[in-house]
């Protein structure tokens, strides 16, 4: 089974596939009808939804976590 999280930073209104496997990273266009356009829907409310993810830090630069410092 293939290892892929979708992904939304706050503040901005796109959505990126992360493939573990492939190493990828590539931009999601959800059609609204779908499960994941209405979880956008709810995203675009204010709703932070997590499923699946037991880990997950924003940070300001990829050197920053090589170092530890989490912001």
């Amino acid at each position: 089974m293939a290892q892929v999280v979708v992904l939304g930073l706050a503040g901005t209104a796109d959505l990126w596939l992360v493939d573990f496997d492939a190493g990828t990273v590539t931009p999601v266009q959800p059609s609204s009808g779908s499960s994941l356009g209405q979880a956008v829907d709810l995203r675009n409310a204010g709703a932070t939804i997590v499923k699946g993810i037991d880990f997950a830090v924003k940070a300001s630069s990829a050197s920053s976590i090589a170092s530890g410092i989490l912001d």
